[in-house]
């Protein structure tokens, strides 16, 4: 019984296809292939001016401050509320 496993297993792995790796590139060019595709890709992005970019970051910057001091009040404000609470209960 062993001896037909054995030749089972044989049978398998001769049946098995060889790995091809004659018909496929390298990981290093592959690799080198993707990273020009990447620089080709870059090339047709438009990229944004200096004064554009100036202007969105202002423009960030102030959002974030204005939306930091509404939650610094919001917070403050709760805050208080539930330390009124806890002294009235």
């Amino acid at each position: 019984m062993a001896d037909n496993e054995k030749k089972t297993a044989e049978i398998k792995a001769a049946e098995k296809p060889a790995k091809a790796k004659e018909g496929k590139p390298s990981f290093f060019k592959r690799a080198i292939a993707w990273l020009k595709t990447v620089r080709a890709e870059c090339k047709k992005v438009t990229w944004a001016n200096w004064e554009s970019v100036k202007q969105n970051s202002i423009v960030v910057i102030v959002v974030t401050i204005v939306f930091a001091i509404f939650l610094g009040i919001l917070d403050y404000v709760f805050s208080n509320a539930i330390v009124g609470l806890s002294r009235v209960l």
